[in-house]
């Protein structure tokens, strides 16, 4: 092999080895820059699902708190009638926020949260809608009539701590905080 054979022969293997680095290199980089997308993913989606679900669990305490205030409220000899209507209305007004709060974990996932959402929905459901009737009934009669109500709130309000515990477990779980 003389030495023009030999310098050709020698820039293809150069050429080969550059243009294997280069595609090395490339398919390296992709690889990266996907796993990097991924992991930039996962920490929005977690954040979202930290929000949402810490936006949830707030409205949920403010929920309860305006539901037990009317239930207060109707049981108390010195309330008025427009002391329920207040009552009342904040009720309404803490519906709205757990409501949208609510709506946010559904979109926020993943189904196992967002399903133990849709049952503490459904009971905080059922604590707001009694304390709501109570105070309707009463505002309209002018009497707070509290034995009638008082018993169904009290356990509506008990039978509501089972999902919001079980909502709560599936949050955890779902950010990976549970272990």
């Amino acid at each position: 092999m003389d030495g023009s054979l030999a310098a050709i022969v020698g820039a293809a293997i150069g050429a080969i080895g550059g243009l294997t680095g280069g595609w090395l290199s490339v398919v390296g980089q992709s690889r990266q820059r996907r796993e990097q997308q991924r992991a930039d993913h996962q920490q929005w989606r977690d954040e979202m699902r930290r929000d949402a679900y810490a936006s949830y669990l707030a409205a949920t305490r403010e929920l309860n708190a305006a539901c037990w205030k009317v239930a207060d409220q109707l049981v108390s000899q010195a309330s008025t009638s427009a002391d329920w209507e207040a009552a009342l209305a904040e009720t309404h007004d803490a519906w709205a926020r757990f409501s949208t709060g609510s709506s946010a974990v559904a979109v926020a996932g993943p189904r196992s949260a967002a399903d133990e959402a849709a049952a503490l929905h459904r009971a905080m459901r059922r604590c707001e809608m009694i304390v709501v009737d109570w105070a309707r009934s009463a505002i309209r009669g002018g009497v707070a009539h509290v034995d009638d109500h008082r018993a169904r709130f009290a356990s509506a309000a008990d039978a509501k701590q089972a999902p919001l515990a079980a909502f709560q477990r599936a949050a955890r779980e779902a950010l990976g905080t549970e272990h």
